[in-house]
């Protein structure tokens, strides 16, 4: 037994880098590694960790920090610009997962309050590890990657309004569950403002000043999200709240990046002790006599929450490949989902039983949806066929129905993707006075593109046979603006089989892509992360002139 507070801490921090050394080596997110290293440490199996209160204190400053940065992130502009598909599905997939769970869990029979919490946990989806496994990828620009980012903010806005009625239930007193709600809503808009006041008055000159020293900048972001944590508990609202509020009252600022940056570091040593007081607080008797019903809510989390948003986007219009991909991105519940229930723990509506229960299906669902995602091609390539379901049958040829295009002079360029990189291609040749057509399969760019005036197709050129639709001995080129290198090599080869011969432009990533596509006659490689370096290059002066050639 470790008899110093500190020499307990110190064992805790080199068993979690060991654990996680070797979680990584796994391909698992640091979360799994956390939790599992709480049940080493804890009472469950070593039960050498006495210093409760430092974890504990630990923990709450790791919540205060990871809630501010989700704040932080919610600057209005952002919530603004969120498109309809973010907003429906995230609503949608939140609204069904917690009917259908609450079922679930009743048919355990759990009561009533601790079915609800349970049913809410499970809707909730990590956005720390999707971003992470996402951007690892480099996904997080295609379709699905901005369409699961939006409804994931979605959710993390649901967790927030979650928490406040959970507070407002969960208090003391001896009024109704109305009027302390009333309260709670009074309170939380009287703090809201001001915390307003002062983010508009108070803050843009301390962080001018502060901005001065990147310690003395960090230093007041964790103060700021600190102490308004615990003004808002004061207040009988909950630290999450004030936490949550801190970041928005930050998230206009151009200090927002930069103070995100340097916070995400110890956001995630300080959180490590949070998921280690929730696996110290596991029990073998609890985990064990909630392994039934923990096994089947995990199913239904990582096959049942996919599905629900398949079905949300396939009657939106969207293919069945990018709902499939961004319905993986739902597979698991979320730090916010144990967040959750260790508050409800805290306000003594839930009991062990339930914490446990909760925590196994993390563990499960994190785990196994991260290989989800990792080899989420392979796994449609295999139930692809089977997927067609979740897609409407008729949702290109009714996207096109009123397309009339003009076949009166040839195409100057048929242009794939209507995204960023697209976008400034598309500007370009018509700035040109270029004749454009563009094919895209995300039908909130072709609505935004139609209304500038580009003609346009609904369409995935990931699907052979698509190239088939295209007016290809009405164009002069085809430029392919996605990332993708497989969609690059699926339309070049479907329009040479179609007797496609003029020019044509793909896109390539890095040289991996590149080389796939060199050497192939009449293709021209775009690469724009090396043209972009290329050009600032060129316009840096050189002190020096390069060495001429052969010495």
């Amino acid at each position: 037994m470790l008899e110093s507070d500190f020499a307990q801490i110190a064992a805790i921090l080199a068993i979690a880098a060991v654990v996680g050394g070797l979680a990584t080596l796994l391909r698992q997110p640091l979360i799994v590694a956390y939790i599992l290293v709480g049940i080493i440490v804890g009472p469950a199996l070593a039960g050498f960790v006495t210093a409760t209160d430092q974890v504990e204190l630990l923990a709450k400053v790791g919540i205060a920090i990871l809630l501010f940065l989700v704040g932080l992130k919610l600057d209005l502009h952002l919530i603004r610009s969120m498109g309809k598909v973010s907003l429906l599905t995230g609503l949608g997939q939140v609204i069904f997962t917690s009917v259908i769970g609450f079922l679930i869990v009743l048919a355990f029979g759990f009561s009533m309050i601790p079915a609800l919490y349970i049913a809410v946990a499970l809707t909730f989806s990590s956005t720390i590890i999707i971003v992470k496994l996402l951007s690892d990828k480099r996904e997080l620009d295609e379709l699905h990657g901005r369409v699961a980012v939006g409804f994931l903010i979605v959710q993390d806005l649901v967790v927030i309004i979650a928490m406040i009625v959970i507070v407002a239930i969960g208090s003391p007193g001896e009024t109704s569950v109305g009027q302390r709600m009333l309260v709670t809503i009074l309170g939380g808009v009287g703090f809201l403002a001001a915390v307003a006041l002062v983010a508009r008055y108070v803050v843009p000159a301390l962080l001018d000043f502060m901005a001065r020293s990147r310690e003395l900048i960090l230093l007041f972001a964790v103060a700021w999200a600190v102490g308004l944590s615990f003004a808002s508990s004061a207040l009988g609202l909950s630290m999450e709240i004030g936490a949550f509020l801190a970041g928005v009252a930050l998230a206009s600022t151009p200090y927002r990046d930069i103070l995100g940056a340097q916070l995400v570091n110890l956001r995630d040593i300080l959180i490590l002790f949070f998921f280690i007081e929730l696996g110290a607080s596991l029990t073998f008797d609890d985990a064990l006599s909630q392994l039934v019903p923990a096994l089947v809510l995990s199913v239904f989390v990582l096959i049942g929450n996919p599905i629900i948003v398949m079905a949300i986007m396939g009657v939106l219009g969207y293919q069945k490949k990018v709902s499939f991909r961004a319905g993986l991105t739902v597979a698991q519940i979320s730090e916010f989902s144990l967040i959750l229930i260790a508050l409800g723990f805290s306000l003594g509506q839930v009991d062990g039983a339930v914490l446990s229960l909760v925590t196994i299906v993390g563990v499960i669902t994190i785990g196994v949806s991260t290989y989800f995602i990792l080899y989420s091609e392979q796994i449609y390539d295999r139930i692809a066929p089977y997927l067609s379901i979740f897609e409407r049958a008729s949702a290109r040829e009714s996207a096109n129905s009123d397309v009339d295009l003009d076949l009166s002079q040839p195409y100057d360029a048929i242009v794939i993707g209507g995204g960023r990189f697209g976008s400034a291609i598309i500007q370009g040749l018509r700035d040109k006075g270029g004749h454009v057509l563009v094919v895209d399969h995300d039908p909130d760019t072709i609505r935004r593109l139609r209304e500038s005036g580009v003609e346009t197709l609904y369409g995935d050129v990931g699907e052979p046979e698509f190239a088939g639709h295209l007016p290809l001995h009405e164009a002069r080129s085809i430029i392919c603006a996605v990332p993708d290198p497989v969609a690059n090599l699926i339309l070049l080869d479907s329009v040479r089989k179609l007797g496609f011969d003029r020019r044509v432009c793909l896109t390539a990533m890095d040289n991996n892509a590149a080389k796939a596509f060199a050497g192939r006659d009449e293709v021209s490689v775009m690469r724009p992360f090396a043209t972009t370096a290329q050009k600032v290059v060129d316009q840096l002066p050189l002190t020096r002139t390069p060495p001429p050639e052969g010495s």
